[in-house]
């Protein structure tokens, strides 16, 4: 029984696999198919999101790689066929967007948000030192003898 339920979940494991996609392009030399693994590890697939073309499986994957084998077949550079596909899926393609005036915050913003919050948290610790420090110095003339006094009985007493 135990060795028809392993068989059973080992097929449904390998179900997926079966199912994977598997892109034979003729390249015209190896120059050509390097270019395109390039490209397909450069650009990121707008449905899987964290997953760049050249390992998704989803469908617009591969229609992104056949449009890369397509324009490499027309003899485009990579920088037009990178243009090409941010002009039709915007920045977020790009694993690595161009800095420009559009991906300023995408490229700055982390390092912006993280300065903010050491500024925040040296403003905290600063507030929580100052007013200990200054509450010991600002007692009054009869508040020290009061405690002076409270510290004397308590003396007394142990």
């Amino acid at each position: 029984m135990r060795r028809w339920l392993a068989a059973a979940v080992l097929g449904m494991s390998l179900a997926g696999v079966a199912k994977a996609a598997i892109d034979t392009y003729q390249f015209r030399d190896e120059a050509e198919r390097e270019r395109y693994q390039q490209l397909t590890k450069e650009l990121r697939c707008p449905k899987c999101q964290n997953q760049d073309i050249a390992d998704s499986n989803a469908p617009i994957a591969a229609d992104l790689r056949r449009e890369i084998f397509r324009m490499l077949g027309e003899g485009k550079s990579n920088q037009q066929i990178i243009d090409f596909m941010v002009d039709r899926y915007g920045d977020f393609v790009r694993y690595k967007p161009a800095l420009s005036g559009r991906t300023w915050l995408l490229w700055f913003g982390p390092g912006i948000l993280l300065a903010g919050g050491f500024v925040v948290l040296a403003v905290m610790v600063r507030r929580r030192r100052d007013p200990a420090a200054q509450g010991a110095k600002e007692l009054s003339v009869e508040e020290r003898e009061r405690l002076a006094k409270l510290l004397d009985k308590e003396q007394t007493h142990d």
